[in-house]
C-alpha cells in the first residue's frame, strides 16, 4: 500500500563504486584471510561493508560504517570456540552434544538480536547512527514459530510469515531517535503469493500440454521450465521488494521503490555469465552492478530537508544520554 503522506522532495539513492576498484579490496582480503588462518576476515568484513556503505549515496551524503573490527574478531572467536566445544563434546557423548545443541537454538533468537542490534549501531548517515532493539520472542517467534506455522498450513499462512518478518526488521529499527514503521499486511503478500501461483499453474499446463500434444517439441520442456521458474523468482523478487520500500516509513518520511522484471533479470543474467565465464572472479563487480541497479530503483520521499531532520535527531541523542555496552557482530 502507499504511503499516504504529501511528498515535498523525492531523493534519490546512488551508489557511486566501481567493479575493478572493489575486486582490488575483494582479492587483497581473501588473500590477506587465507594468509593470516582466518583472522583477517574481521578486517575484511569492515573493509567490504565501509566500501559499499561509503558509496551509498542519498541526498550527496554517504552513509558510514563504523565498526571496529577487533569486535567482530572476538565475537568470531566466541562462535568458533562454541563450535569446537559442541563437536568435542558431541563426539565423546551423543546425548551431551543434542543438549548442548538444544541450548544453542535456544540461544539463537538472543544472537540475532545482538548481531542486528551491533550493525544497526555500526551504521550511521549524517552523523546519526541507526538503532535496534527488539525483545527475545520477537526473534524467536520469527526464527522459529512463524516459519513453522507456514510449513503446518501447506503455505497458506507464508504471507504471513513474510510480514512478521518484516515487521520485525522495520519496526524494531531506528534512525537516531525516529523509528521506523511497516505498514504491509498479510493481504498484500497474499496477492504476490497468489498471482505467482497461479501464473506458474497456467504456464505449467502450457508446458505439460506441448509435451504431450506436441513430442517433437518435448525436448524444449526443460527449457522452458527453466525459463518459468526463473521468471516467478524475479517476479517474487521484484514484488516483495517494492512492496517491502513503499511499505517503510521513517518519521514523516517514505520510501518508493520502482525494480522491474526486465531490470533485475537483466543484472542477474549478465552477473551469472560473466560470474561463471571468469571462473568467480566476476563476483566483485557483480555486487557493485547489483548495488548500482538496486539504488537506482530506491526513492525517498522526503517530507522537508534532511539536514534539518539529522539536527533534529543530534539534539535528541545528546538530550537521551544514552549508554550501549559493548555488542558484538554474530554474522548472522
Amino acid at each position: 500500500m502507499e504511503n499516504n503522506r504529501a511528498i515535498q522532495n523525492q531523493l534519490n539513492f546512488e551508489f557511486r563504486g566501481n567493479g575493478m576498484e572493489y575486486f582490488k579490496i575483494w582479492i587483497v582480503n581473501i588473500l590477506l584471510t587465507i594468509l593470516t588462518l582466518g583472522i583477517y576476515s574481521a578486517w575484511a568484513t569492515v573493509r567490504n561493508r565501509r566500501y559499499f556503505y561509503s558509496n551509498t549515496v542519498l541526498d550527496n551524503t554517504s552513509f558510514s560504517y563504523l565498526a571496529d573490527p577487533i569486535n567482530i574478531l572476538k565475537a568470531r572467536v566466541i562462535a568458533v570456540s562454541a563450535f569446537i566445544v559442541y563437536s568435542v563434546v558431541s563426539g565423546l557423548s551423543p546425548v551431551a552434544g543434542i543438549a548442548i545443541l538444544l541450548v544453542l537454538l535456544l540461544l539463537f533468537p538472543y544472537f540475532l538480536n545482538k548481531s542486528l542490534a551491533f550493525n544497526h549501531r555500526m551504521s550511521a548517515y549524517k552523523n546519526i547512527q541507526f538503532r535496534f532493539s527488539a525483545s527475545y520472542k520477537q526473534a524467536f517467534m520469527v526464527m522459529y514459530v512463524w516459519p513453522l506455522l507456514g510449513m503446518l498450513t501447506l503455505g497458506i499462512l507464508y504471507p504471513l510469515v513474510f510480514v512478521k518478518v518484516n515487521e520485525y526488521m522495520v519496526k524494531n529499527s531506528a534512525y537516531g531517535t525516529s523509528k521506523f514503521d511497516f505498514n504491509a499486511g498479510y493481504k498484500d503478500y497474499g496477492i504476490i503469493f497468489l498471482i505467482m501461483i497461479g501464473v506458474g499453474l497456467l504456464f505449467g499446463a502450457i508446458v505439460w500440454a506441448i509435451s504431450v500434444f506436441v513430442p517433437a517439441l518435448a525436448f524444449s520442456v526443460p527449457v522452458l521450465m527453466a525459463v518459468i521458474y526463473f521468471g516467478l523468482i524475479v517476479y517474487f523478487m521484484v514484488e516483495t521488494s517494492n512492496l517491502f520500500y513503499r511499505s517503510t516509513i521513517l518519521g514523516e518520511h517514505g520510501f518508493t521503490a520502482n525494480l522491474t522484471m526486465a531490470g533485475l533479470a537483466k543484472v542477474i543474467i549478465t552477473n551469472a555469465f560473466f560470474i561463471l565465464i571468469t571462473l568467480g572472479l566476476y563476483l566483485p563487480a557483480a555486487k557493485v552492478r547489483m548495488a548500482k541497479y538496486m539504488c537506482s530503483c530506491l526513492v525517498m520521499n522526503a517530507a522537508g530537508s534532511l539536514d534539518t531532520h539529522a539536527a533534529a535527531e543530534k539534539e535528541n541523542i545528546s538530550a537521551l544520554g544514552e549508554q550501549f555496552g559493548e555488542v558484538f557482530d554474530f554474522g548472522m
